[in-house]
């Protein structure tokens, strides 16, 4: 048996840069008709993002992915002093001090406390340590996209016992039915005599030639004839029950066909000549939507 996968699922991935950076990797997808990566990078990443489509590219067929990465530098940036900046403050601070009597000197901390005396250390970005840093942020993101899939694969096995349930739910139905129909072409006879009998007396029926009743009756019977569709109806459930033993890539062909599932069952409802088979064919269509919405998850 494959291995059925869904759209849904959820990863993290965290660790450490050679230069002392944390960084985190989560990763979030849903379902969608097709694969649709959404990527929220910090400043400065955006090398990243061709790496990153063609790996999800290689692990995932559908859904909306979005992948957020952040960065956290624990490290606080070195401070340096603007030897300019510094000369005209002490200058400044001087003057001024000689002008006001019994004034102290200027304070070191006071001058390095003013605007652009200090300055932080902007380091020169060294392209080697760069490209090993995309490089252990690709390899996290692989190991986040393994553990994405591993959550996919899983909650696909929860799926595949919610679907075969449904498809036995639907099959039953089916018997059911099949068994109603098949008294359908008696009942539509005798309520045929009620009507003539409501209308031309009791016993009326019996003025109308026997051929010309049993052409009537089986008009009746050509009209409300649902076995095509319930056969279509057992060709739908034994293609379905397939393609969720085969596994992989199921969600498209799923989806198709519960299309077919829903048609057969708005065809039966509409052909029904008995109250019990209108709502047995209710009973199928509530059974195929739930089947329709859970199987819309496969990828």
């Amino acid at each position: 048996m494959g291995t059925l996968m869904s759209m849904t699922g959820f990863a993290r991935e965290s660790g450490t840069l050679p230069d002392g950076t944390a960084f985190a990797w989560e990763l979030r997808s849903v379902n969608g008709r097709g694969l649709d990566l959404r990527l929220r990078l910090p400043n400065g990443q955006d090398a990243l993002e061709p790496a990153l489509r063609e790996a999800t590219g290689k692990r995932l067929r559908r859904g909306n992915v979005s992948a957020t990465l952040t960065l956290k530098r624990e490290e606080r940036p070195k401070l340096s002093v603007d030897p300019a900046a510094l000369e005209q403050a002490l200058q400044l601070a001087l003057a001024l001090a000689d002008r006001i009597r019994g004034s102290e000197a200027p304070r070191a901390e006071a001058l390095l406390a003013l605007p652009g005396v200090l300055r932080a250390e902007q380091a020169e970005p060294d392209e080697a340590q760069e490209a090993a840093k995309r490089a252990a942020l690709a390899t996290a993101y692989e190991k986040a996209l393994a553990g994405l899939a591993a959550a996919r694969q899983a909650e696909g096995a929860k799926l595949h016992a919610i679907l075969s349930g449904l498809l036995d739910e639907i099959a039953a139905l089916r018997e059911a039915a099949a068994a109603e129909a098949a008294g359908q072409p008696e009942a539509q006879r005798a309520r045929l005599l009620d009507q003539l009998a409501a209308l031309l007396g009791e016993n009326g029926h019996a003025r109308i030639p026997p051929e010309r009743l049993a052409q009537e009756v089986a008009l009746l019977a050509q009209k409300s004839d649902v076995r095509e569709e319930l056969d279509r109806l057992a060709a739908h459930i034994e293609a379905a029950r397939a393609l969720l033993a085969a596994g992989e890539g199921a969600g498209r062909k799923l989806d198709f066909l519960t299309q077919e599932f829903v048609r057969e069952a708005n065809t039966l409802c509409s052909k029904s000549a008995s109250v019990p088979l209108t709502r047995i064919g209710l009973d199928l269509k509530a059974a195929i939507e739930r089947l329709r919405e859970q199987a819309a998850n496969v990828e």
